[in-house]
């Protein structure tokens, strides 16, 4: 029961042993903003009153405005990819370890071999909070050193198990409905259609999270 119920994150399809499922990362490559440069439509609209609308709220937090393209692209890429695993038979990408620590590992090695080598003093800085007595000091700079190096692993964690958990308990309450009546049965399909509401908050809560977290990280170096 447990292997087919977690099965169902197996990125492995069965069409000749081949892993397919990863083409749903593909497909927003190659089919979400080839007509960017073409033609104009609502989606494109949209697109840029949430761009505007992220610049407006994440600008007064960072200094250079440049970067703020990199972290846009990042909660659309994490957003569109925990939309698309709502779909039937979409795998859902962000709900497997491996591509939520590449993404936090990746940009928590970035941001602190930049940190330690460009503005030492500063990351120096961190580990001691203003005000920390002349006693605490060594054990605060054990605490923050600890928390830092465990950031990537908190990041990868909170995203993937929340987008594992809700997918998780719709999978479990439709191996239920074959056991029920159909009353008990059509409360149940309600239900999962209360939750797939509650996973589409979820889906754009947890990008804006990752994305914030990973912004007040970059903020620390400057």
């Amino acid at each position: 029961m447990m292997n087919n119920l977690f099965s169902v994150f197996d990125p492995t399809s069965n069409l000749l042993n081949i892993q397919l499922n990863w083409i749903s990362m593909a497909i927003i490559i190659m089919f979400l903003y080839y007509n960017y440069w073409l033609m104009n439509s609502r989606f494109l609209k949209i697109i840029n009153i949430m761009m505007i609308t992220f610049i407006k709220e994440m600008g007064d937090n960072i200094k250079s405005k440049v970067i703020l393209i990199l972290f846009f692209m990042m909660i659309m890429f994490i957003f569109i990819n925990n939309f698309m695993g709502l779909f039937p038979y979409i795998f859902t990408s962000t709900s497997h370890i491996l591509i939520t620590l590449s993404l936090a590992l990746l940009l928590w090695i970035s941001y602190y071999i930049y940190g330690w080598i460009m503005k030492t003093f500063m990351m120096l800085a961190h580990l001691v909070p203003i005000g920390t007595p002349l006693l605490l000091m060594p054990f605060m700079v054990l605490i923050e050193t600890i928390s830092n190096i465990i950031r990537p692993i908190t990041l990868s964690v909170r995203l993937m198990a929340n987008m594992t958990a809700g997918h998780l308990l719709i999978s479990l309450m439709s191996g239920t409905c074959q056991n029920l009546n159909m009353f008990s049965s059509v409360v149940v399909v309600l239900l999962q259609m209360m939750l797939m509401i509650l996973e589409l908050a979820v889906a754009i809560i947890q990008s804006y999270v990752f994305t914030t977290l990973v912004l007040l990280y970059y903020n620390e170096m400057n």
